[in-house]
């Protein structure tokens, strides 16, 4: 420990002390504060620092852990604290030389322990601090999932929405105080976990099972997984759209004129690293599309209700843009100052804004390209096509 560090992160079993490595018993020695779940306060031997019960809300906490910043300090976590845990909260307010960690051994590597499953095939999700909603896109018959979540009447609740999304077939391994002596196992199908007790700290291996819509991986999901009213990028289109904005990790989006928010939330869902604000100008819409991001599990959408370019004002800078809607000789203008590889894409169904594409395309250059669908329909005792309406996508790299 160097002479300025003073907050010693330690990952805690439901053990207790055992096994804490001789650092980690130096530190708490010489604490003089010990910070945590009071849980993890009971499990410590005697220790001369001050106890701090962590309080609710979470954030309360790491404001009464900032104030004491300099003080030698010792906060508990479960397992290990990057994994889903208080660490990456905590650090990365703090200079590198303020802080050490100690991490434990982690809930997830402790449940692929007990059940054999390789924890590099196995998604992890940490749905203690998150809504089951997140669960969505992952959920197709023979994947395996380990999940934390905040109490045993949360085990209910996740038997509750597998049932409700056709997946109540999934096999369900419940692992309460997992590593310590108050360990319990149960394994049942996720309808039978319904109105079962459990106890916190709790942890859930799912095998999924079930016939329940799989969310497909590729862009250019079916218009029914998003509730719309008419105003929505369709699917065929949507893939190309998505194709041209070329999502990368990291990246931000600027989906403008979002209608369902179809585009903003299948750019989200192309990678967990991706954000996206949507502007829209119908509150409906906004509530519309806000209510499809939880539901597809990507509630990070930012939905904003306003006109572009006024609602652009403050976001943070855009990585692409994407205008399905509401194209101004203002917007474009507006579009124009962004950063130097910025990527813009815009769709235009009616000929006003095809002209204002095709001026753009001469005087700026990039790709603009004509995409029709058509689709076969009865045309009296046989069948036809009818064509949709054609769309002129602009894309271009500022």
């Amino acid at each position: 420990m160097s002479d300025t560090t003073w907050l010693t992160l330690i990952g805690l079993g439901e053990d207790g002390p055992e096994g804490l490595c001789t650092a980690s018993a130096d530190a708490l020695a010489q604490a003089t504060y010990v910070m945590g779940a009071e849980r993890h306060l009971h499990l410590l031997p005697n220790v001369t620092a001050q106890r701090v019960n962590w309080p609710v809300p979470f954030a309360a906490g790491v404001e009464q852990l900032m104030a004491r910043r300099g003080r030698a300090t010792v906060v508990l976590a479960s397992g290990d604290p990057f994994w889903f845990g208080v660490g990456t909260t905590l650090t990365k307010r703090l200079a590198r030389h303020e802080w050490q960690a100690f991490p434990g051994r982690s809930t997830f590597s402790l449940v692929a322990a007990r059940l054999g499953w390789p924890l590099e095939n196995t998604l992890c999700l940490g749905l203690h601090a998150a809504p089951l909603l997140r669960l969505r896109p992952y959920l197709a018959p023979r994947r395996r999932i380990i999940v934390t979540l905040r109490d045993g009447n949360s085990v209910t609740e996740l038997g509750c929405y597998l049932n409700s999304s056709g997946f109540g077939a999934s096999s369900c391994t419940v692992l309460e105080a997992v590593g310590g002596p108050r360990e319990r196992v149960t394994e049942a199908k996720a309808t039978a976990l319904v109105g079962q007790d459990f106890e916190h700290p709790v942890s859930v291996a799912i095998e999924v099972s079930g016939p329940g819509d799989v969310l497909p991986v590729a862009p250019g999901r079916a218009d029914d997984w998003f509730d719309h009213d008419g105003q929505i990028t369709k699917h065929p289109i949507r893939a190309l759209t998505l194709a041209a904005l070329a999502p990368r990790p990291h990246e931000h989006l600027w989906d403008i004129g979002a209608g369902s928010g179809s585009i903003g939330i299948e750019w989200l869902l192309a990678d967990p690293s991706l954000q996206a604000t949507a502007i829209e100008q119908s509150m409906d819409r906004v509530d519309r599309t806000r209510a499809n991001a939880a539901k597809l599990g990507v509630e990070r959408l930012h939905v904003l209700h306003g006109t572009a370019p006024t609602a652009l004002q403050g976001l943070p800078p855009p990585d692409a843009v994407f205008v399905g809607g509401g194209l101004s000789l203002d917007l474009l203008s507006y579009l124009e100052t962004l950063a130097v590889g910025t990527r813009l894409v815009v769709n235009a169904v009616t000929l006003e804004t095809e002209a204002m594409l095709t001026h753009a395309q001469v005087r700026l250059g990039g790709q603009l390209i004509r995409l029709v669908t058509s689709q076969a329909v009865p045309l009296g005792p046989k069948r036809g096509w009818r064509a949709a309406y054609p769309i002129t996508q602009w894309s271009h790299v500022l």
